[in-house]
């Protein structure tokens, strides 16, 4: 990981399909203090992308979302998340197709589940399918090679399956 987790600051793993937009959205959020895109809950050691995409490794494309809980709350960040996401599609977001890119919420801290749950129930409530959306412990982690780190950044027209009005969205967003 980039840097030692700073005091008061918390985190959330997020996979909502292919990670550099993902990780895009999320860095434009006021309170995001850092994010670093990665692979979670799989069941190999230090895989590489190559190995993710084999659809062999039960790895998820992640964006570990480090946030002031001062600034913004998890509740708002999993709001802001549904709007990124198509919440009941199975194995795929956009174009995007394969395991690594399903949905899921991965948590380390297991006082942040009542919130997860409420917010999930909420989001379910306004859809008549039912959510493919995983919310379970975070397993495993593990970083990205350095060229996925913020990878719109340093390519800004990159691929995305995220509109760019989602990003406008994201950095004008308040509680």
């Amino acid at each position: 990981m980039k840097e030692a987790k700073q005091e008061g600051i918390k985190e959330i793993y997020l996979a909502g399909g292919c990670f550099w937009g993902t990780e895009h959205y999320f860095k434009q959020i006021e309170g995001v203090t850092e994010t670093e895109v990665g692979y979670a809950n799989g069941i190999i050691e230090n895989p590489t992308y190559e190995q993710v995409c084999t659809d062999t490794t039960r790895f998820a494309e992640t964006v570990l979302v480090r946030y002031n809980p001062e600034v913004v709350s998890l509740r708002f960040l999993l709001q802001l998340y549904f709007k990124a996401i198509d919440p009941v599609s199975v194995n795929q977001q956009g174009h995007d197709k394969g395991t690594q890119y399903r949905t899921g919420i991965y948590y380390t801290d297991e006082a942040d589940l009542p919130t997860i749950n409420e917010v999930y129930d909420e989001e379910q409530k306004k859809c008549e399918q039912q959510f493919a959306v995983e919310k379970k412990p975070l397993e495993n982690f593990y970083s990205a090679e350095e060229y996925h780190q913020d990878y719109l950044d340093k390519n800004p027209s990159g691929y995305c399956h995220l509109p760019l009005s989602l990003f406008e969205y994201a950095r004008k967003a308040k509680e």
